[in-house]
């Protein structure tokens, strides 16, 4: 048994690992969202770990209790599929939505000219935007609800992988096992998408991003928007 749990653990610590990289949905949004919302590194690295944690939990108690009240492997990965479906669409909506804010904010903020007639003859030019006196309240709650939407998401979106690892030990009825190998497979997910996005958030510190940061927005929802739709369509 105990050769056995050592050969899930390193199983469990390598998927852990290759199911993140592999998955951009794990830390894109953090990403972008980041850069377009100046998060400081200090706030992104906690959106990036409760969004991870919320992430793996909710498949190792769903895993767990499942297992607890006998229900089979088949019908475990058949629940983690379908919560899978769920956040692909949430994310494709998530980003869709911010991707239509962003386009009318940017139109919104268009500068256009107008000229002045003054008596005498004189006449001038000047640039302005309506941003200010259009703006909606709405808008600021999305923004300030962004972290609150991804956490959400990410709990719904499933570690299909920890399923078929959690079924040996629990087979063997040893918890320990079990509780041992969902820790580190936990762990793992959670340190690699922290990891990725802090190696990408101090890269782009060192750009010059200034000619695309009225774009930030944009690019983030179209960024969020495109990882639904790769993780519905091409299974990443």
């Amino acid at each position: 048994m105990g050769d056995s749990i050592t050969l899930l653990s390193v199983t469990a610590i390598s998927i852990g690992f290759i199911h993140t990289i592999l998955g951009p949905d794990h830390y894109l949004p953090f990403i972008v969202l980041s850069e377009a919302k100046k998060w400081n590194l200090r706030k992104t690295m906690l959106i990036t770990f409760l969004c991870g944690l919320g992430h793996v939990l909710s498949s190792v108690v769903l895993g767990l209790v499942g297992i607890a009240v006998g229900i089979s492997v088949n019908k475990l990965v058949n629940i983690e599929s379908f919560r899978g479906n769920i956040a692909a669409w949430l994310f494709i909506a998530f980003g869709l939505v911010y991707m239509i804010i962003s386009i009318r904010n940017l139109i919104r903020n268009r500068k256009h000219s107008h000229i002045h007639f003054h008596q005498g003859g004189e006449n001038h030019f000047h640039e302005h935007n309506h941003h200010l006196e259009h703006s909606h309240i709405h808008d600021k709650k999305i923004v300030n609800t962004t972290p609150w939407i991804l956490f959400l998401i990410f709990v719904f979106g499933p570690c299909e992988p920890l399923i078929p690892i959690l079924m040996y030990p629990a087979a063997k009825h040893n918890i320990a096992g079990a509780v041992s190998v969902s820790l580190l497979f936990s762990v793992v997910t959670i340190a690699t998408m922290m990891s990725v996005v802090m190696v990408f958030k101090l890269g782009l510190n060192k750009i010059n991003l200034k000619p695309l940061e009225k774009y930030g927005n944009l690019i983030a929802g179209t960024t969020i928007f495109l990882s639904g739709m790769a993780i519905q369509f091409l299974g990443l």
